[in-house]
C-alpha cells in the first residue's frame, strides 16, 4: 500500500508561518485548527490557514524537504508561496 507524505505551510492573517510534515493532511490541519492542545504554536499564533503544501511517497524526502524549508530565509519561503498561491488563499477551506 502507497502512503503519501505531505510538507505544509500554515499561516495566520498576518502571515506567521508554521512548517510541518505528516502522512494525513486533512487530519493534521483539523488538529491545528481545533487548537488540540492549550500551547499549541498554530493556537497561539493563528497559523490555521494552509497556504502551501506538497506530497511524496518518500518518508526521507519529505523530512528533508521541512528541514530545507525551515532553513529558508523568510523572504524565500514567501516567494514559494507566492508562486503557487498569490492571493495567500486558505488551500484547504472546502476539505472540512
Amino acid at each position: 500500500m502507497s502512503r503519501n507524505y505531505y510538507v505544509y505551510i500554515l499561516a495566520s492573517e498576518t502571515r506567521e508561518l508554521y512548517i510541518g510534515i505528516t502522512n494525513d493532511l486533512e487530519r493534521r490541519l483539523a488538529e491545528h485548527r481545533s487548537g488540540y492542545s492549550a500551547k499549541s504554536y498554530s493556537l497561539l499564533h493563528g497559523t490555521t490557514r494552509l497556504v502551501h503544501f506538497e506530497s511524496t511517497p518518500n518518508v526521507l524526502a519529505a523530512i528533508r524537504r521541512e528541514k530545507q524549508l525551515k532553513r529558508w530565509s523568510r523572504q524565500r519561503k514567501l516567494a514559494l508561496i507566492e508562486t503557487h498561491n498569490p492571493h495567500w488563499r486558505d488551500v484547504a477551506e472546502n476539505w472540512l
